[in-house]
């Protein structure tokens, strides 16, 4: 009697506790969302002992600061506290300090802080801020980025040229040649370049020399940028901008290659001519990434086979650098790369690859062309490894980014930081589930779906099926900070996100499949999806769904207006391709509409055999299908995005308009593409949510 009555006293208990828990439970927000600590800028010490790490407590937080972590017991110590946040971390070799970049003392310049210090000194004061920088292992040699005018011999001649501009009583914008803006920002004569310094006996950095002073666009950023151990070269990934007739394609062309340069022993101040090879020219498609390996007797790097498809699968390459020879490694792995580092014994590389609604963590070992998993749950990046040990960050679509360790077997995982445990201590997630069903011809197709956060058994609940951008891209088990799919499980709504043919992480023909063929195969297996998942899961209400979607997510609101007019109550296009002739007249990156169209709109050069125009243009094209419209449709759109110029949710606003379809515009004059900024995020998803609210029943 006494051991039922405990029994029925533990029930109960926990009943309690359960229900207390249900009953202080939090619904989450996008202003809890924009509240939670950021992780950045994880760096292993050399010796494998300390992480040191970014903090950002909130998007919108100045609060921003480094703190190291002892991995073996744990404790944290905030690291720095000064008013200027810190970026771009990097240890010395002898793991007692790191150094970093900040605007502490008024432009962007490099600074050094020892481990016991609670004061960092500024080792460089160069008169143009500093955008990145990488230091060699011997703290001799920097690589730095600037962004400065072309064939300038010095930086003063770049600040000379600033001023020069600003005294101009004019203020005009002239091109001779594409690009002529990018992403979110016209082009100017300006461009970002890699230079080299050595630091002076005092340990100061006061002389860099551009290594590419005549190049007329950018390289691909300092993490394209990798330092040979021994400091005598360093690799680079850039299109080839050396003269102005090399640059004239950079609009139409994935032509990034991997440049070397050595580095000989100089003065500090000296002025040398550095001469750049280029050891991948013979490859016309994308090579980036390039990483030594810490004996210096190999450099990896990345790399497409097709010029000018953005979404071709990056292989592994390794060239040996005692016999010059390179040679792709496994390349019958059908996964595609998207970042690497060497282990401690150079033996094996472990890559990141997106692999079946994941981003999972592989070992490849060069000698057998072998490939192994080493961990595949949620998103994870940010790879350095010690000893048998490999370090990472990992988000999932119900916990944002922490830092975790793993065996090289994919044993012992460690969660090492819990940076949001306080302010997601109460939030109650949704839970999830990947499924699976027959697509286009019958193949199998891959997406998640969410419950609502207070789900209860027996009710049914609208859907909010979201569709991803790309096209080549995925919503896979990642924690969104734009496309979040825990908000909308919060606002009561079953979540369905499917991966359509063209989906990156489910092998190379997959993802090839949407190209010329946009409006095909990926509707169809999104019909097929939905129908699959409401009759799979009993809670979602299909007669009381809303889709919605972004780019290319976007074109597909826009495209099933017209081609699966009944299929919903409403629909949200943010930022969607609307006319497909007038997108590629306006948009910056050309290659990326050749490749999936067929061409240029026009048909000349577009490969086509009869030099005929793509019929991709118009038989993919949303507004030839306008005379379908009928489903009410929420349009929104950046000022600043050209990647998908406004005209092109303009176009598709005027038509709703026109047809008398409910209907309504959200402009955001200072975003791009995307929206970033915290208070406008708030007001994005307000609308969003508003509109469904307004069209479903819950």
């Amino acid at each position: 009697m006494m051991k039922k009555l405990l029994t029925f006293a533990a029930i109960s208990l926990a009943a309690s506790v359960a229900a207390n828990a249900q009953s202080t439970s939090e619904v989450f927000t996008v202003e809890k969302l924009n509240q939670l600590n950021q992780l950045h800028d994880v760096a292993l010490s050399p010796q494998g002992d300390v992480l040191v790490y970014g903090l950002k407590k909130g998007s919108s937080s100045t609060d921003n600061h480094l703190y190291r972590q002892n991995i073996k017991t744990g404790d944290i110590t905030q690291l720095t506290s000064h008013e200027k946040s810190e970026s771009n971390v990097v240890w010395a070799d002898d793991g007692k300090s790191v150094y970093f970049l900040s605007s502490r003392s008024g432009s962007s310049q490099i600074w050094q802080q020892g481990l016991l210090a609670t004061t960092a000194k500024q080792i460089s004061d160069f008169p143009v801020g500093v955008n990145g920088f990488k230091l060699s292992k011997n703290g001799q040699v920097f690589a730095l980025s600037f962004t400065v005018k072309p064939n300038c011999a010095t930086l003063a001649c770049t600040v000379e040229a600033k001023k020069a501009d600003k005294e101009k009583k004019y203020n005009i914008r002239a091109y001779d040649q594409l690009m002529v803006r990018h992403w979110d920002t016209w082009t100017t004569e300006y461009k970002e370049h890699l230079f080299v310094g050595h630091v002076n006996q005092d340990g100061q950095l006061t002389h860099a020399q551009d290594i590419m002073p005549n190049w007329q666009s950018d390289f691909a950023g300092i993490s394209q940028v990798s330092i040979h151990p021994e400091a005598i070269s360093l690799a680079f990934s850039a299109k080839d901008s050396s003269s102005k007739d090399q640059a004239k394609d950079h609009a139409w062309t994935t032509n990034f290659d991997i440049f070397e340069v050595a580095l000989p022993k100089v003065k500090a101040d000296e002025v040398i001519a550095y001469r750049l090879t280029n050891i991948t020219e013979k490859n016309t498609a994308w090579d980036t990434s390039p990483v030594y390996s810490s004996n210096g007797r190999f450099l990896a790097y990345r790399a497409m086979k097709t010029p000018g498809y953005e979404a071709d699968k990056f292989t592994l390459q390794l060239r040996d650098n005692r016999t010059g020879k390179t040679r792709a490694v496994a390349s019958d792995w059908d996964r595609s790369i998207s970042s690497l580092a060497f282990s401690p014994d150079n033996k094996s590389v472990y890559v990141v690859a997106q692999d079946v609604g994941q981003k999972s963590i592989f070992s490849i070992t060069p000698e057998f062309d072998e490939v192994r998993r080493i961990y595949n749950i949620g998103s994870t990046g940010d790879i350095s490894s010690h000893g048998n040990k490999v370090y990472f960050t990992r988000h999932t679509l119900n916990s944002p980014k922490d830092v975790f360790s793993i065996d090289n077997h994919g044993d012992d995982l460690v969660q090492l930081t819990d940076i949001n445990k306080d302010k997601l201590g109460t939030v109650k997630f949704a839970d999830y589930q990947q499924f699976n069903f027959k697509g286009w011809n019958d193949e199998t197709v891959h997406g998640y779906w969410l419950k609502p956060a207070n789900f209860e058994e027996g009710k049914k609940y609208p859907i909010a099926f979201l569709v991803h951008g790309g096209p080549q891209g995925s919503f896979g088990n990642m924690f969104h900070y734009r496309w979040n799919a825990q908000l909308w499980a919060a606002q009561g709504y079953g979540v369905v996100m499917v991966d359509f043919h063209g989906s990156t992480g489910y092998g190379q023909e997959f993802t090839h499949s949407i190209s010329r063929d946009w409006g095909g195969k990926p509707l169809e297996d999104l019909q097929k999806g939905l129908d699959f998942i409401v009759k799979d899961q009993p809670w979602l209400d299909g007669d009381n769904a809303c889709a919605l979607g972004a780019s290319y997510g976007g074109y597909m609101m826009n495209w099933i207006a017209g081609n699966w007019p009944t299929g919903f109550k409403c629909l949200i296009n943010h930022a969607g391709l609307y006319d497909m002739p007038s997108f590629y007249q306006s948009t910056e990156e050309l290659w990326f509409p050749e490749y999936d169209m067929g061409g240029p709109s026009w048909g000349k050069e577009s490969g086509n055999a009869k030099g005929k125009v793509s019929p991709d243009y118009s038989k993919f094209n949303p507004s030839a299908y306008v005379n379908n419209w009928q489903t009410p449709m929420l349009v929104i759109q950046g000022e600043l995005d050209y990647r998908v110029p406004y005209a092109q949710s303009l176009g598709a606003f005027t038509t709703l308009q026109r047809k008398g379809i409910d209907s309504r515009l959200v402009m955001f004059p200072d975003e791009d593409h995307h929206i970033r900024k915290p208070d406008n995020l708030v007001v994005w998803y307000a609308e969003v949510f508003k509109w469904l609210d307004k069209y479903t029943q819950k």
